[in-house]
């Protein structure tokens, strides 16, 4: 490298005398060697080692860290580069005089050690003794910091960093000597971003704005340098002329300064003066000033280039010297034509022209504001007769420099984005919307238009008009889509997908962005300009009421605004042709013919923009429309690039040139559009990274800020609606966690405006449980540190405030008082008040140091808010930008919002809610089933509430803790911890109804145990009888012969003869005819109906008739009959009008469901399988029925039941329940019928008999006896257990099973789709209830037949052996006792039966009457069960299989009615329109009933009035629309149905005019079907939309996915 350097210094000096170069070079040497140590010296003392090639990159610099939270006036060394680069990123032009903090910083005075007394105080001696201080030199330079970031940075940031250098109206760096390798680079990148404007006068003497990227301005150049060492600092003279305010040049009297600056020798910088127009500016048209750091004649390089460029040269040395170093250059700038001033230190004089363009001043001795006077004078003269300008793009040109944009990414990206351009060539700026962007033009904004026509239907639109304009709607995609993609934007697309490195395509998106703004600029000025003139000409036509020529003005006007927007073409202007490209795609759901890529890869490419920091728009602000598919795409892919980060949104509302963009700019260093040609229009999104060390404090890692266009925006004057000024502020609250509201200073006329928008939007919010905050930023505000002053303003803005709430209240109808009601505020923390931005007056006033400080502290709120907020996943931002602009669509946003993520969050509570309380039944079942087995051994003989809750405890304190974590940690805690005390209420009163049905239960089984103690002793003492009389024949018969056949004859002859004598003496238990039954009671309490005759004339199922009109009579009203009443009877009586009203048929129909559950339960409670059928049940349900519909009746209904209504109730409730009873009281038969019985039991009983015979011991066989009698216990036992542990099982592993009741509708809705069976839809349709459970059982049927061998044998083969296990320990541990405590087989076999009391039904009152006295060996007890047992469970375990496992199983404890009992306790309410079931898991839940989609109502036979056309409407289409319907107090609209009250006034229904193909599908389907069972037709009003039948069953099955 220092050889490089040597060749360069050579080559510098020339042709000069070589004899002594060696020495010289040698000299040079050392010198660069000495520069080079103490660069890497400050690069190590700024911890900037390694960073030349591992740049500082832009990416990292603008996250949120914990040092950008703080204000920082001093920092120490290591710190001065972050807080140089927060500080110039916040615009803050402090950033060059932050101090640094020493060590000993407190021990600033430095002392020496003095014993002496004060007399012997010497100050001549003191004050020279020592030097000890600290050295200025000491000190690290403040542009050594801002060299340091410049030369370290990565090309983004050093662009970033110049531009804001810029905005703080700093010089910047043109040329820089490399610090390693002395190479010039001009850093022509870094500029390319800076606009400046100024004002000046033509000829006419108008004022003329021009506004230009500054490297495309051509103007003078004033150029200052200096030889050798002088007194006077030249930048200090420079800021003089330009601004002696402010120090654009960084000089020796600056704060911080020192003599030691290691990177600034041969840096020239730039500054340009910016005329306002006045009188006052010291140069009338824009003019640039550079500067070279250090001695010209070291740089001869930089000295040569500027001075060639500049229009003027202003040079400063001490004196002239003829033979001085420099006057070889001296005497060359004084020969060429081009304008000199010379400026002498030593020297006295006042201007003097020495000869024409060439001056001189003194400056010795002089007052600093003649001389600044005279240069100015100097140089205007020679800049009115100089005719050279400047162009920063000319300064590439000269050889032997290094151009940064000739890097090869950099070179690359300008490059293609020259090839960009190129093909715009030759085309009018007004017209390149329209041929390079056709996908965003007309057909985007008609489509728009139709799409908010959709979401507003007019007065008594049907659904066919709807289906009409989503028609016109797919066809405008489909015009859209077969659009031609423009050259441009195909070689866009191809190349912003051919670059394999991220920095080549950022290079390539900037290098465009800026070639654009260059191409569109001149003009965009031009129609700028005209447009304020016509805007000027219109408002003193406003004022002056010349009506005539105003509307012939405002149209030319509307004609300049329409060219202004047609000739907006930037960055978002094409990423909003790609984000159209893809949704016209995504809609007709296929690739374009000419898009080279698949259309699912585009979204890719704005995700990682917006990764890379650029803004990406949000809201279309030319459509005034979001692109919900496009930014749903878009922020997928952000999802699978970044993971589903949490996000804080951070939105900014205000009025047009309110400072808004400018704050979020300064706040976070982000570049959002803010000059006032480039106003934002719409809403735009960027995200700004929480750094890696305060992700620990925060709750999410990025924040999105939200940037939107201006309430009441000058653009769309004349346009500009209230409406569009809600829409836009509700959507960006809507989506904020935080929203800066942003008002200019303190006119009340524009608070009032703003306000008025900002508490309708609160209000709104409020309405619909959404909960943003908000901070009111008053900016340029004069005087904000006066405390008395802000406290004063915030008093007014509190009252104003209140006030205005009260206005708004009215208009949406809310009842509140003040501000406070709507949303949390605290005047003293979120009002704040900023300093005006510029100190000064533009174009030359720099930022107000006092604006960043109100900056850095509002950023400091703002990250203090958000650390207490948990933000909002990015899956969560989709569905709320989703649901917003879906209820905005709706207009009446309150009544249409639907809020997916509370909705989300509320099914993850369902499915919760029914995992607790399905281990609050699992755990009572098992407690249950223990405590069946005490009663049935006696072993209790009462149940109390308080025993079931001792023993529910443990898993009820489980639930507890689960139901505690869950609203503690679950991510959407904060929206959860609504509904947390309802739901612990909910779980405390189901814990207390299981407690009390399961009390209920045990109860009923206790009182049923005498009656089957009867019967259960009668088979008992029949098994007994059998055992001792077999006994006895076999001791008869055991010495006399041993012939197997003649001990099986004498056996047979017994047992004839035995089961024979037990038949008569049994009386035979009967067979059930249960509809004789249910006949003969209807006729004996309806003796004039006989059953059969009136069956024969009626339906035969109450459950399927449409109406229940046949079974009721309309009560006759007692008022007098008003018009209306009239009317009614008119009608009534021609016969129009003799059914119910749909609110009769809702009530009668939960009449009947509710008997039904009832009576269901009644039934199980009946325990027929154990207790057997009697004709009292049928007596006991029909009592029931009976009180029902009289309570039912003598309510506050309009209605009485026929006679005939009873008796259809009572026959089709014992009809279904037939089969059940009739199954179960089989079951019983089969157990206790001596015969069947005893055939049963036969070829055991022979066992035994034949081990008598052949003289068993006692111990045997009772051991034996004792595992036959075990046999049906254990069978028992393991059933039931198997059946707890599939329900279990199922819950978990079964699809259709593991969720909440919404999942489970979707699992059936999907297979009715699957099998296409008409009967079980209207099934589900008219009796949903009974067929859940259908399904129930089918899903668990299916599930142990597929997985019989793989999890219910295993189960049950599990669940034999620890039952086998239990049985032996109870074994082992009685004989262990009677051992112990010397007791007899009575003592075993009441320890034995004891300690199985919990598992099985089996007690010492099973062997009375087997005699077991003479049983003395109680260890062969005990081997013979070891050994016999297994051959008992092997032989039950034999008997396992698919087809016996469900029949084997008492009814209640099948896993199928044991899951129907849990999924059961949901919601069963229907819709009063659609008769939609609700799905809300919790029976009884607080709030609104909800489906996820309505019906078409003609499902369920709803036909327009007076016609018999099925309805062809959906609930959630006519919510919209401006339709009405019929209610006995007259007709209401649609759109307010909840004032029908009522079950209308339960219901949530929300307008949702998305495709919803499942039921549109089905009505397609089965039309003819259901034309057939209703005997109506779908014509005329209800014809089926064409549109509709073009959904298939499987887009069908698809939308079940999307909207559950």
């Amino acid at each position: 490298m220092i050889k490089c350097i040597i060749v360069l210094y050579i080559k510098q000096r020339g042709n000069k005398d070589t004899g002594t170069e060696g020495v010289r070079a040698n000299q040079f040497l050392q010198q660069k060697r000495a520069e080079t140590g103490t660069v890497n010296n400050l690069f190590h003392r700024l911890h900037l080692e390694g960073r030349n090639l591992n740049k500082l990159r832009a990416v990292d610099v603008l996250q949120i860290t914990e040092h950008s939270l703080q204000s920082h006036e001093s920092c120490a060394e290591e710190e001065l580069i972050q807080t140089f680069i927060q500080k110039i990123l916040m615009m803050d032009y402090r950033a060059r005089y932050i101090k640094t903090k020493k060590n000993n910083e407190e021990h600033h005075t430095q002392r020496r050690d003095n014993h002496s007394s004060e007399d012997e105080s010497d100050i001549f001696y003191e004050m020279v003794l020592s030097n000890k201080g600290t050295s200025q030199s000491d000190l690290i330079h403040p542009m050594d910091v801002q060299m340091a970031v410049f030369h370290c940075a990565d090309g983004f940031l050093k662009q970033l960093m110049v531009t804001k250098l810029s905005q703080c109206q700093y010089a910047l760096p043109l040329l820089v000597p490399d610090p390693f390798t002395q190479q010039i680079e001009f850093p022509f990148w870094t500029f390319r971003q800076i606009n400046k404007s100024w004002k000046k006068r033509n000829t006419n003497k108008e004022f003329i704005i021009q506004n230009q990227p500054i490297n495309k301005a051509e103007t003078p150049m004033v150029f200052f340098f200096r030889f050798g060492s002088v007194s006077s600092s030249k930048s200090h003279l420079i800021n003089s002329l330009i601004n002696e305010k402010h120090n654009t040049f960084f000089h020796r009297n600056c704060p911080g300064s020192s003599r030691t600056r290691v990177l600034m020798d041969g840096v020239v910088e730039i500054a340009w003066f910016c005329p306002s127009g006045k009188n006052t500016d010291k140069f009338t048209n824009c003019v640039a000033f550079c500067n070279l750091h250090g001695d010209a004649g070291d740089h001869e390089k930089q000295l040569q280039i500027l001075t060639e460029m500049s229009s003027v040269n202003v040079v400063l040395l001490p004196h002239l010297q003829r033979n001085g170093r420099s006057a070889e250059n001296i005497k060359n700038l004084y020969k060429d034509r081009k304008p000199l001033i010379c400026l002498f230190t030593e020297n006295e004089s006042t201007l003097t022209e020495t000869q024409k363009g060439k001056y001189k001043i003194g400056l010795k001795n002089r007052n600093q504001s003649d001389v600044s006077e005279e240069l100015r004078r100097a140089i205007n003269v020679c800049l009115s007769e100089s005719f050279s300008t400047f162009r920063l793009e000319d300064v590439s040109k000269h050889s032997d420099i290094r151009v940064d944009e000739e890097d090869e990414d950099c070179r690359r990206g300008r490059e293609a984005a020259q090839q960009m351009m190129s093909l715009l060539e030759k085309k009018y700026l007004t017209e390149i919307n329209e041929s390079v962007l056709p996908h965003q033009g007309k057909l985007w904004h008609q489509w728009c238009q139709k799409n908010k026509e959709l979401h507003r239907p007019q007065v008594y639109e049907t659904e066919m008009d709807l289906s009409r304009k989503q028609t016109e709607m797919k066809k405008i995609r489909e015009q859209q889509h077969e659009s031609d993609i423009s050259v441009f934007m195909k070689l866009l697309i191809k190349q912003m997908n051919s670059y394999a490195e991220n920095a080549e395509k950022i290079f390539f998106i900037k290098w465009l962005g800026i070639l654009l703004d260059e191409y569109t600029s001149a003009d965009l000025s031009n129609l700028r300009h005209k447009y304020d003139k016509k805007w000027s000409t219109v408002l003193q036509l406003k004022y002056n009421d010349k009506s005539e020529q105003l509307k012939a003005e405002q149209t030319e006007l509307e004609r300049i605004y329409e060219d202004l927007q047609a000739a907006a073409f930037g960055l978002e202007n094409i990423m909003r042709e790609i984000g159209q490209i893809y949704e016209s795609c995504s809609s007709v759901k296929k690739n374009k013919k000419d898009l080279q890529v698949h259309f699912s890869s585009l979204p890719s490419l704005a995700a990682e923009m917006m990764i890379s920091g650029f803004p990406l728009e949000l809201m279309d602000g030319d459509a005034a429309h979001v692109p919900v598919i496009w930014i749903s795409a878009v922020l997928d892919e952000l999802i699978q690039k970044l993971g589903d980060q949490r996000v804080f949104v951070l939105s900014v509302l205000g009025l047009q040139s309110s400072g808004k963009s400018t704050m979020l700019n300064a706040m976070f260093g982000l570049q959002f559009a803010v000059s006032a040609g480039r106003c934002t229009r719409g809403a735009f999104m960027q995200l700004v990274k929480v750094s890696d060390e305060m992700k620990t404090q925060m709750n999410f890692s990025y924040i999105l800020v939200v940037d939107t266009e201006g309430l009441r925006a000058l653009e769309l004057a004349g346009r500009s609606t209230k409406h569009h000024d809600n829409e836009l502020a509700t959507f960006v609250v809507g989506l904020a966690n935080l929203t800066l509201i942003s008002i200019f200073g303190e006119n009340p006329c524009e608070m009032q405006d703003i306000l008025q928008v900002v508490l309708q939007t609160f209000l709104r919010m409020k309405k619909v449980r959404l909960n943003p905050s908000c901070v009111f930023v008053h900016q340029n505000v004069s005087d904000v540190t006066a405390g008395e002053k802000n406290e004063e303003r915030r008093k007014r803005l509190q009252e104003k405030l209140d006030e205005m709430t009260k206005l708004a209240a009215e208009e949406e109808v809310c009842d509140v008082e003040s501000f406070s009601d709507v949303i949390r505020f605290d005047a003293q923390k979120d009002v704040k008040y900023f300093a005006q931005l510029w100190e000064g007056s533009p174009p030359m006033a720099p930022p107000n140091p006092n604006y960043c400080e109100n900056i850095q502290e509002l950023k400091t709120t703002i990250i203090s808010r958000a650390s207490k907020s948990h933000g909002l996943m990015l899956t969560h931002l989709k569905d709320r930008i989703k649901n917003l602009w879906e209820a905005l669509l709706n207009e009446r946003f309150v009544f249409s919002f639907r809020n997916s993520l509370e909705i989300s969050a509320y099914r993850k509570l369902e499915t919760e809610y029914s995992k607790w309380s399905w281990r609050l039944r699992s755990a009572m079942m098992k407690i249950e089933n223990k405590l069946q087995n005490k009663i049935g051994n006696e072993a209790i003989h009462e149940v109390e509430e308080n025993d079931l809750q001792r023993e529910l405890k443990k898993t009820s304190d489980e639930v507890e803790k689960s139901i505690s974590d869950f609203f503690e940690k679950d991510k959407d805690k904060d929206i959860l911890i609504q509904w947390k005390t309802s739901f612990e209420i909910k779980i405390k009163e189901l814990q207390e109804n299981i407690v009390r049905e399961t009390k209920r239960k045990l109860n009923v089984i206790l009182q049923q145990r005498d009656l089957k103690k009867i019967i259960d002793g009668q088979k008992t003492r029949h098994e007994n009888t059998l055992y001792e009389k077999s006994k006895e024949l076999a001791f008869k018969l055991k010495d006399k012969t041993t012939d197997e056949e003649t001990l099986k004859k004498e056996f047979d002859l017994f047992w004839e003869q035995s089961v024979k004598k037990i038949i008569s003496d049994t009386p035979a238990i009967r067979g059930t005819d249960i509809m004789r039954d249910v006949k003969t009671l209807l006729n004996d309490i309806y003796e004039s109906v006989p059953v059969d005759h009136w069956r024969k004339s009626s339906g035969y199922n109450i459950f399927t008739v449409e109406s229940y009109s046949d079974y009721a009579i309309i009560r006759e009203s007692k008022k007098r009959e008003t018009a209306k009443d009239a009317y009614r009877t008119v009608i009534r009586t021609f016969g129009y009008t003799k059914t119910l009203s749909p609110v009769d048929e809702s009530q009668i129909s939960s009449l009947i469901t509710d008997v039904v559950q009832e009576t269901d339960r009644m039934i199980h409670s009946f325990n027929i399988s154990k207790m057997g059928y009697n004709i009292s049940y049928i007596q006991q349900l029909t009592g029931y029925i009976k009180r029902k519909v009289k309570d039912h009746q003598d309510g506050p209904v309009k209605y009485v039941f026929k006679n005939e209504f009873f008796m259809e109730l009572v026959y089709s409730i014992c009809n279904r329940a037939n089969k059940m009873i009739t199954d179960q009281h089989r079951l019983f038969r089969e157990a206790h019928d001596p015969k069947i019985y005893a055939e049963k039991k036969r070829e055991e009983y022979y066992s035994v008999f034949q081990k008598y015979c052949h003289g068993s011991a006692s111990a045997i066989m009772f051991g034996e006896i004792i595992c036959q009698k075990l046999k049906e216990p254990i069978d028992h036992s393991v059933y039931k257990k198997t059946a707890r542990d599939l329900a279990d099982e199922m819950r978990s592993n079964c699809e259709s099973l593991n969720g909440n009741r919404s999942n489970l509708e979707k699992h059936i809705l999907k297979t009715l789709a699957e099998e296409e069976d008409f009967n079980k839809y209207m099934n589900y349709i008219h009796k949903p209830r009974d067929h859940f459970k259908s399904f129930i059982r089918d899903e668990v049927s299916r599930y142990i037949t597929d997985k019989f061998s793989v999890s219910v044998l295993p189960k049950m083969e599990e669940n034999i052996k620890l039952l086998q296990q239990k049985i032996m320990k109870a074994a082992h541990e009685s004989t262990e006792h009677v051992q112990v405590n010397r007791g007899d087989v009575d003592f075993w076999l009441r320890s034995f039966t004891q300690q199985l009391s919990d598992v099985l039904i089996f007690s010492e009152k099973d062997l009375r009457g087997v005699k077991h006295d003479v049983v003395d060996d109680l260890n062969l007890l005990e081997d013979v069960m070891r050994r016999e047992l297994p051959a008992i469970m092997t032989e039950i375990s034999c008997r396992f299989n698919r087809s016996t496992f469900p029949v084997k199983l008492q009814y209640k404890f099948r896993p199928d009615e044991l899951l129907v009992d849990h999924f059961c306790q949901c919601c069963w309410v229907q819709c009063p329109f659609c008769g939609a079931t609700c799905t809300n898991t919790i029976e009884n839940h607080p709030g609104d009933h909800s489906v996820p989609f309505h019906r078409v109502r003609g499902i369920n036979g709803t036909c327009y009035p007076l016609t018999q056309n099925l309805s062809a409407d959906i609930c959630t289409t006519l919510v919209a629309s401006h339709q009405d319907f019929n209610t006995p107090d007259g007709r209401i609209p649609y759109r307010d149905y909840r004032r029908a009250g009522g079950v209308y006034a339960k219901w949530s229904i929300t307008p949702d005019l998305s495709e919803l193909p499942y039921w549109k599908w089905f009505v397609c389907r089965f039309q003819r079907h259901l034309e057939k069972y209703y005997n109506e037709t779908f014509q005329r009003s209800g014809e089926i939309i064409y549109e509709w039948k073009k959904y298939s069953k499987q887009a069908a099955i698809r939308s079940l996915d999307q909207n559950i």
